[in-house]
């Protein structure tokens, strides 16, 4: 996970070096030209690292978290009874029911032991995956 954090903060630092060199070029270019008469300029090129940012952030950050809720709500879905699976508090069981009102199963957490959870709390499967 650091790894990917590095890779991020890399290319987070990149993209603010883009955006801070671009305006510190606009900067020095409009104070280079003559101050009489001359509309803006820029157009398009002012918003562009702007729009180079948010299209990174989509595609780094908000995309990925879509495909991670879309399965993870998958997972959640296809839980039956038998399968070994883990909570997000830590607690590994087995399903021994589930609630569909409710929205809870009964994991079997050891012998004689069951506890209801919420089916959002299920982390994921634990073992052999189909």
């Amino acid at each position: 996970m650091s790894e990917k954090q590095n890779s991020f903060t890399k290319i987070f630092s990149f993209i603010l070096l883009l955006i801070c060199g671009s305006l510190r070029i606009e900067t020095v270019y409009a104070m280079g030209t003559s101050g009489g008469g001359s509309g803006q300029g820029g157009g398009i090129a002012t918003f562009l690292p702007i729009i180079v940012l948010v299209v990174v952030f989509y595609f780094l950050l908000i995309r990925p978290q879509q495909k991670r809720q879309k399965e993870q709500k998958t997972m959640i879905s296809s839980l039956r009874k038998g399968d070994k699976v883990v909570t997000n508090s830590g607690i590994f069981g087995t399903i021994v029911g589930i609630d569909e009102q409710e929205n809870k199963v009964v994991l079997k957490i050891a012998e004689n032991v069951k506890v209801e959870f919420l089916r959002s709390s299920i982390a994921g499967r634990v073992g052999s995956e189909e």
